[in-house]
């Protein structure tokens, strides 16, 4: 099936997606390059009955009338749920068309009340699925987003914003397990990757990240809640310019773990916290953070052939709660110096709470 161009592509797009799904061939749905479709909201649901492939070569961009999206409480924009071995790729654009909605954020203007804006493309309880190729821009908010997914590749993609928009993490993964990023270059105002409750066997491989946020697991156990994130890999990462290296970060009054990560073979250029657990995490508007009695536990994470400046004088910092410390903390060959080496700018570590271990050259040692 194959799309045309136009200002309300909607209906084009869901009489496509409703003929692929229903056939029995294994249907090929196919955006043609050197197009652009304007597009409200959209669902795709399954299951269907045969696997599928949507190739996205021109460009598909958002509608910017935030009314569009009341019907799907401002949480969504491109929606793949329920589908199974389905692969969307292609060298296309998605472009979220995010500037109004980052304009309207309280993270811009702090007397506007915080709502949420849409992620811009989502997959919900998907298996064995792909997404490779695409340049997603300029998310609402996210830019990709796996939730309950199963047996995920998402491979070659590009995803930018400024590095002043609100809250546009790269990609966002929840309560998915067996999923593979590799070979990803993501430059966006929040995280390039953020990896958050319920999410295990997590793989991120070949990664560009900056500017933003970073690499991070979380945030867990926000309002009490009990988070579990286990088996992360980060591997061979290159982290520009942004406000953390990898983080963990897990907020005070929760419960559950972080378990069995290792970030390895990581390369920081003047990054302002390359290493960093922030036990004590909150909201930027509420700080300092209450103590309370539970915390989410935070062991067995790996440091590996970390190198590079900081653009702080601390280079690592873990700030650990005091009544879960975190625990089986390795550090092995770590070398990170400051971007402003000189005798008023020397890197050096801030450990609190901490339960940890050296193998090799570490710098800054705590």
């Amino acid at each position: 099936t194959q799309l045309y161009n136009g200002w309300d592509s909607k209906q084009a797009f869901k009489e496509a997606w409703e003929l692929a799904c229903n056939s029995s061939q294994g249907a090929i749905v196919v955006v043609p390059k050197n197009k652009i479709y304007h597009l409200k909201p959209i669902d795709f649901f399954g299951p269907c009955n045969s696997p599928l492939i949507v190739n996205i070569h021109g460009t598909i961009k958002a509608t910017v009338h935030h009314s569009d999206y009341k019907a799907h409480g401002r949480r969504r924009w491109l929606y793949f749920a329920n589908v199974q071995n389905l692969r969307v790729e292609g060298g296309g654009i998605i472009n979220g068309n995010g500037r109004t909605w980052w304009q309207k954020s309280c993270r811009i203007n702090i007397a506007i009340p915080c709502k949420e804006a849409p992620t811009a493309l989502t997959f919900s309880q998907c298996s064995n699925l792909r997404v490779a190729g695409l340049r997603i821009r300029n998310a609402q908010q996210m830019h990709l987003s796996f939730n309950k997914c199963v047996n995920v590749k998402a491979l070659n993609l590009s995803v930018t914003a400024p590095g002043n928009s609100p809250n546009t993490d790269g990609i966002h993964v929840s309560e998915t397990h067996n999923i593979h990023i590799k070979n990803c270059v993501i430059k966006t105002g929040d995280d390039c990757i953020s990896v958050v409750s319920g999410s295990q066997n997590v793989r991120a491989t070949d990664i560009t990240c900056g500017p933003g946020h970073g690499i991070s697991i979380g945030s867990l156990g926000a309002r009490n809640s009990a988070a579990y994130v286990s088996n992360v890999i980060v591997n061979r990462a290159t982290i520009s310019g942004t406000t953390n290296g990898v983080r963990i970060k897990t907020w005070q009054g929760g419960s559950g773990y972080a378990k069995n990560i290792k970030f390895q073979n990581i390369m920081v250029h003047n990054v302002s916290n390359p290493i960093i657990i922030d036990q004590n995490y909150c909201d930027h508007h509420k700080s300092p953070c209450p103590c309370k009695v539970s915390a989410v536990q935070v062991s067995n994470v790996i440091y590996e052939n970390i190198r590079g400046t900081s653009a702080s004088n601390v280079a690592v910092k873990f700030n650990c709660s005091r009544r879960f410390p975190c625990r089986e903390i390795f550090l092995q060959n770590v070398a990170i110096t400051s971007s402003k080496e000189d005798k008023e700018h020397t890197a050096e570590a801030s450990c609190t709470n901490i339960r940890l271990s050296y193998r090799g050259n570490v710098f800054p040692p705590c």
